[in-house]
């Protein structure tokens, strides 16, 4: 009797830490990034193709993206990654490489809810040449930003804000020639939503997680006058509570400077590994 009730603590226990954890799912959003890190100890691989019509072109255009994240510990996290693309040039070619961490520095926790707060910092080396109005880390120039992300978890309903500064750091940013072409400062901001549709309970680790989302994204240039507002919605499913599958559309609701397109889709996979950094006893 009292190993099957020993038995019967252990499964309601385990049952409380699954739910706890993949109630969480909807906030791991297509387009930005909450304040919550990946597991401590875990490895995150993920691959994401974007893809467009050229304003310029009039093209299909794309970007394929691959990048992996470590989990240090329950408030670092490190992200590195790289990019090919043909948005810049006729042909496909490697077009820059990223790094970037991750510092969370608040977190209340409660029964299926929580606030989280954190600071990130990213740097991008592109071999691209300022040619719009979109400033980003992702591929497009090369540059430094760095910001604050504040998340809510509320049950199955997660809300986020991100506010980031970004600086191009481009040899064109100090000729005279190019001083007032382009910008090379903007400030970047990011709401977020994310509702756990299904499952509506659980009761295993195998099931299915589908999750909506939709997210405004915009920019303030800084010298430069101009900006623009984003809507991007997405559909997830997470598999075996470890791998993502994303899709995701963005269109322009408003804006006045010169863009290389102003809608786009995303599609994205990536799986995390836990406990793959953690040191195996001899």
């Amino acid at each position: 009797m009292r190993q099957g009730f020993v038995r019967s603590m252990i499964a309601s226990l385990m049952m409380m830490l699954f739910f706890s954890s993949s109630i969480y799912a909807q906030e791991l959003y297509v387009f930005s990034e909450p304040a919550s890190n990946i597991p401590a100890k875990s490895l995150n691989l993920k691959y994401a193709g974007k893809y467009q019509r050229g304003v310029m072109s009039g093209n299909p255009e794309h970007r394929q993206m691959v990048s992996a994240q470590f989990g240090i510990d329950r408030k670092w996290m490190i992200r590195t990654g790289m990019t090919i693309s043909n948005m810049y040039q006729p042909a496909t070619k490697f077009e820059s490489v990223n790094l970037g961490v991750k510092y969370r520095f608040f977190s209340r926790d409660e029964l299926h809810r929580h606030f989280r707060m954190a600071l990130y910092a990213d740097a991008s080396r592109s071999r691209n040449n300022p040619m719009f109005d979109e400033l980003s880390t992702d591929g497009d120039q090369s540059g430094v930003q760095g910001g604050l992300i504040l998340t809510q978890l509320l049950h199955k309903l997660a809300v986020s804000v991100n506010l980031s500064r970004m600086e191009v750091l481009h040899p064109r940013r100090w000729q005279a020639a190019h001083a007032n072409a382009h910008p090379y400062s903007a400030y970047n901001y990011a709401i977020s939503a994310g509702y756990l549709l299904f499952p509506r309970s659980y009761s295993n680790y195998g099931q299915t997680n589908l999750n909506l989302y939709v997210e405004m994204l915009g920019s303030r240039n800084i010298g430069k006058t101009g900006g623009f507002l984003d809507i991007a919605p997405a559909i997830q499913l997470i598999l075996n509570s470890q791998t993502k599958v994303n899709l995701g559309y963005r269109t322009q609701l408003r804006g006045d400077v010169f863009r290389m397109s102003t809608e786009r889709w995303l599609f994205s996979l990536e799986t995390t590994f836990l406990n793959a950094l953690k040191r195996k006893r001899a």
